[in-house]
C-alpha cells in the first residue's frame, strides 16, 4: 500500500542501479561508506561496510528507486532546528530529535555530504523470500522499506479514523533503536514519512550494544546469552536493574555473569537491601511514630529556622536537600532520555542514606531526651526509601511494590508526584507482618560464579 502511494505521488521510479551491496546487511552502501578490510584468520582482503564491518560486493541490477535526494534540504532543515516536543507537566519544552547528540551530529554530517536516491527493490531471482512488488513480480520489496512501513501498519495507516489518527500510537513520543540501524531509522524512515506527509516520531533514542567476549551479540554468529537462564538465576527485576545500570547508550557495554553478581551484591543486597533491613527491622524505633514526628520536625526547620537550616551543614540537612532535589534530577535525565544516569543518581542517594544512618547511629539514641533526634533520623532514612522506591518502579516494579508494601505506602501514593520529601505523612505501618520468616527484599544469591 505505502509503496503504491509513494509511486503515485511520484517518489518512485525504475532504473539500473550499481553499488556496493551487503548480503548480510541487505543494503547498498555508497563509496564513502565502504573500506578495504582484512580477515584476521585468513589474511584475505575484501571490501566492507565501515558501519557494520560486513563484506560488500559490487552489484549492478535493475530495480526501483526512491527519490531520497529530493528530500535532502527538508531533512537538513528538520535536523538543524531544535525539535519542539509535546507540551505538558512532565515534558521539557525542547528535545533533540536524535539522542545521544553524537549520533545526531553523525546523521547531520551524513546528510550534508549529499544523499543518493535509494534502491527500494531487488530482483526476485536473487531475493525470493521477501514481499513481491505489487505490480511487478520480477521485483521484491527492499526489506527496510517493508520493515519501516510496518510501524505505520501497527498504527492502522491508512485506515485511521478522522480525529483519531494518534489513537494507535503514532507518532511515537520516543522511538528506540540500536546504533547499527541509525541510518535506516534516522534518514530513510523520516524521508518515507515526509514523502507521505505523515508526522515523524517526536524523538529517536539510539543505544549502543551489549558485547560478549568483546564482540557484539548476534544471533547469526551465536554470540548470545539465553535471557531465560539469566532470569531464572537472578530474577526479572535484578536483570532489569543490571541492564539499565550497565547498559550502554553512547558506548558498548560488556555482559558477564560476574558483573551481574557484583552489581547485585554491592548495589541491591549490600546497598538497598541492607538499608531496608536496618530501617524496617530495627528494634529501637517505631517507623510510624518517626514519620509523624520527623515530618513535623523537618517542616519546623524549613519554616521557622530557614536561615539556620540554609547555613547548616549537618548530615540531616545534606540528606534532606538531596531528597528534595532528587525528583527533578530524575525527570531531567528521563527527558533526555538517559535512564542509566537516572538509575545511578538514585542509587547514589541510597548509598548516601546508608552512610547517613551509619554516622547518626540511631541504635545509640534510645534515651528519652533523644527521642526527637531518633525520629528525625529514622524519618529521613524511611523517606529516602519511599522516594527512591517510587522512582525505581520503572526499573524494578515487583521489588519496589514489595518495598512500598513494607513501608505501608498507599497504592494511590506511589506516583512521580509523590516522590518529594514530606509529601506523604500517612505511611509507616507495613501492609503485612515483617518478621524473621518474611522474605527479605534482596536475598543472598545461591551461587557466586
Amino acid at each position: 500500500m505505502a509503496k503504491l502511494m509513494l509511486r503515485d505521488r511520484g517518489w518512485i521510479y525504475a532504473k539500473k542501479h550499481e553499488g556496493w551491496y551487503s548480503v548480510s546487511d541487505e543494503t547498498f552502501y555508497p563509496q564513502s561508506a565502504v573500506q578495504l578490510a582484512r580477515d584476521p584468520a585468513t589474511g584475505r582482503k575484501f571490501m566492507a561496510s565501515k558501519e557494520t564491518g560486513k563484506e560488500v560486493e559490487w552489484t549492478s541490477e535493475n530495480n526501483y528507486h526512491f527519490r531520497l535526494s529530493a528530500l535532502q534540504e527538508r531533512l537538513q532543515r528538520h535536523f538543524s532546528k531544535a525539535f519542539q516536543a509535546k507540551s505538558g507537566k512532565y515534558y521539557s519544552k525542547r528535545k533533540k530529535f536524535i539522542v545521544p547528540e553524537t549520533r545526531m551530529k553523525d546523521v547531520q554530517k551524513e546528510i550534508s555530504k549529499g544523499l543518493q536516491d535509494l534502491s527500494i527493490s531487488r530482483p526476485s531471482d536473487r531475493l525470493s523470500w521477501g514481499i513481491p512488488v505489487p505490480d511487478d513480480a520480477t521485483q521484491t520489496i527492499y526489506v527496510w522499506l517493508d520493515a519501516l512501513i510496518n510501524y505505520l501498519t501497527k498504527a492502522n495507516y491508512p485506515f485511521q479514523l478522522p480525529g483519531q489518527e494518534k489513537a494507535a500510537g503514532w507518532p511515537a513520543d520516543c522511538h528506540v533503536i540500536g546504533k547499527d540501524i541509525v541510518r535506516f531509522h534516522c534518514i530513510y524512515w523520516p524521508a518515507f514519512l515526509m514523502a507521505l506527509d505523515l508526522p515523524l516520531p517526536m524523538q529517536i533514542f539510539t543505544h549502543a550494544h551489549w558485547t560478549l567476549g568483546n564482540e557484539k551479540m548476534s544471533k547469526s554468529t551465536g554470540m548470545v546469552v539465553n535471557p531465560f537462564f539469566a532470569i531464572n538465576r537472578f530474577g526479572v527485576d535484578c536483570m532489569r536493574y543490571y541492564l539499565a545500570l550497565d547498559g550502554g547508550i553512547r558506548d558498548d557495554s560488556r555482559y558477564d555473569n560476574s558483573f551481574i553478581i557484583k552489581r547485585y551484591k554491592s548495589g541491591l543486597q549490600g546497598g538497598f537491601g541492607n538499608l531496608v533491613s536496618r530501617v524496617t527491622r530495627g528494634k529501637g524505633w517505631d517507623i510510624r511514630r518517626a514519620v509523624k514526628n520527623g515530618c513535623k520536625q523537618i517542616k519546623k526547620l524549613n519554616i521557622r529556622n530557614r536561615r539556620v537550616w540554609r547555613l547548616s551543614s549537618t548530615p540531616d540537612k545534606q540528606l534532606s536537600t538531596e531528597l528534595r532535589g532528587l525528583k527533578s534530577k530524575i525527570l531531567q535525565y528521563m527527558q533526555v532520555p538517559d535512564p542509566r544516569e537516572a538509575l545511578h543518581t538514585i542509587m547514589g542517594v541510597v548509598y548516601q542514606t546508608n552512610a547517613y544512618m551509619q554516622s547518626c547511629a540511631p541504635w545509640d539514641l534510645s534515651e528519652p531526651e533523644k527521642q526527637d533526634q531518633l525520629d528525625r533520623v529514622i524519618y529521613l532514612c524511611t523517606e529516602s526509601l519511599r522516594i527512591c522506591g517510587i522512582l525505581l518502579q520503572p526499573y524494578m516494579p515487583a521489588k519496589m511494590k514489595q518495598l512500598l508494601d513494607m513501608l505501608g505506602v498507599a497504592d494511590n501514593a506511589r506516583m512521580y508526584a509523590n516522590a518529594s520529601l514530606g509529601k506523604d505523612e500517612d505511611y509507616g505501618e507495613p501492609k503485612y507482618d515483617i518478621g524473621k520468616g518474611t522474605e527479605v527484599l534482596f536475598p543472598p544469591l545461591t551461587s557466586h560464579f
